[in-house]
């Protein structure tokens, strides 16, 4: 069994069943004669069906199925201290975070079970990225790239929306600057990249009532990945709510909606970082996360972690995550967070 999801079962509903209202009392009602006109009207029985829910391709939790009928959107989205605090990070699936230049991090946010009509800001591509939604597949959107970024995605099995050629649906609201003004709706941006092609499972969920285990399995209460610049993810377990909180560094991670941005399931994969050959307009190297390949990962479920072994033998292909004993790993149904900290960035769980 591998950390690739299985397309779950249909989750019916029973469908209910109203009766119709007696009369109530003990008052006597005569019985029809079969000289009377009219007789009483018969006792009717109205049956309301619940709509039928299937489990969600990226999250496995119970959607429409109209909404795992369609392509995923995934959104390049800024972690910058100026690209704070975010807009539609909270309907994402999955978001991946990786490691640019500056000593800071990006996103790429997946949308597929939610809709969300503001998210932002929106920036620029990596080498990184084509291996990362190659595996996801859909529409891929970002504000521009340079040209060996670029010619990374070629090639690749997404749809492109960029504001390369200024055709593309965004939106720039008021009192924001660039690179910081670009914003879009999914829809719209699903839409603009005009594709039937739907993600694959890139996670396998646990069953109603199923634990998470695995070998080494302990408690956990907080992480924090230091990025080795002016970044530090951190999220800290919340039993209330059954949800990472997310902190940046130090404090809680808000977004422009005043919410607390929160995960299900949290995965920190350490993966290689080299060299793309070039340095970015301020003169900061410019690195590429190497995430085809294996290595060691930490899976936080539940207040509990688990380490973990990732692979990936391909660009298409979702990676997979193992316990060290060698079993496939499952979350809970919900939104995960896929951390990338370079080899040599430190990764604290306590």
């Amino acid at each position: 069994m591998t950390f690739r999801a299985r397309a779950s079962a249909l989750l019916l509903i029973p469908v209910a069943l109203v009766g119709a209202c007696s009369s109530g009392g003990d008052e006597k009602v005569p019985a029809a004669s079969a000289g009377d006109s009219a007789a009483a009207p018969a006792e009717s029985t109205t049956t309301t069906e619940a709509p039928v829910r299937v489990a969600a391709t990226l999250t496995g939790l119970p959607v429409d199925p109209a909404d795992i009928d369609r392509a995923a959107v995934s959104i390049k989205i800024d972690n910058s201290p100026q690209g704070r605090p975010q807009s539609g990070l909270e309907k994402a699936d999955v978001i991946f975070e990786e490691k640019v230049e500056g000593g800071v991090t990006r996103f790429i946010a997946v949308y597929h079970s939610q809709e969300s009509d503001l998210v932002g800001p929106i920036r620029s591509l990596r080498t990184s990225d084509p291996a990362i939604v190659s595996a996801v597949g859909g529409v891929f959107v970002f504000s521009d790239g340079v040209a060996k970024s670029l010619g990374r995605l070629k090639g690749a099995p997404v749809k492109v929306v960029s504001e390369r050629g200024g055709a593309a649906p965004f939106t720039y609201p008021k009192g924001k600057v660039r690179p910081w003004a670009t914003f879009g709706s999914t829809a719209k941006l699903r839409r603009a990249g005009n594709t039937e092609a739907k993600p694959q499972p890139l996670f396998s969920f646990l069953g109603e009532g199923e634990a998470f285990a695995g070998a080494g399995a302990a408690p956990a209460a907080k992480a924090v990945v230091d990025f080795g610049g002016r970044t530090s993810s951190g999220v800290e377990w919340d039993a209330a709510s059954g949800k990472w909180l997310r902190t940046t560094n130090g404090a809680a991670h808000t977004l422009n909606d005043g919410s607390r941005l929160s995960f299900t399931n949290v995965v920190i994969q350490k993966v290689p970082y080299q060299s793309v050959g070039y340095n970015d307009s301020a003169g900061n190297k410019v690195d590429e996360a190497v995430v085809v390949g294996a290595g060691d990962a930490i899976v936080l479920v539940d207040g509990k972690q688990v380490k973990a072994k990732w692979s990936k033998p391909s660009a298409t292909a979702a990676t997979t995550y193992t316990d060290l004993a060698g079993a496939a790993i499952k979350l809970r149904p919900g939104n995960t967070l896929v951390v990338l900290p370079a080899l040599s960035n430190a990764v604290t769980v306590s």
